[in-house]
């Protein structure tokens, strides 16, 4: 499956993971949410937007809009990702 049809992942989220070196799910998969959000935000040399980055890529791999993560699921990636 290619990302393009994963829901939240728009033209500008897949640039950036194909820039760091994942252009397919499974890759996003294994590297993880977090771990994605972080190799993004090294190569855009400033933090991206969580809501737009890190939930989105989460919502992507579980199938659904990031809006719907809950609480716990964004604390947790936060903290994965080593943000505040």
């Amino acid at each position: 499956m290619k990302l393009a049809a994963l829901p939240n992942l728009g033209p500008t989220i897949i640039e950036r993971l194909a820039e760091v070196g994942i252009a397919t799910v499974s890759a996003l998969e294994r590297v993880g949410p977090a771990h994605a959000y972080a190799r993004m935000t090294v190569a855009a040399g400033r933090r991206l937007p969580v809501c737009y980055y890190l939930y989105s890529l989460e919502g992507a791999l579980q199938g659904r809009d990031w809006r719907m993560l809950s609480s716990s699921d964004k604390g947790r990636l936060r903290r994965a990702a080593g943000l505040p």
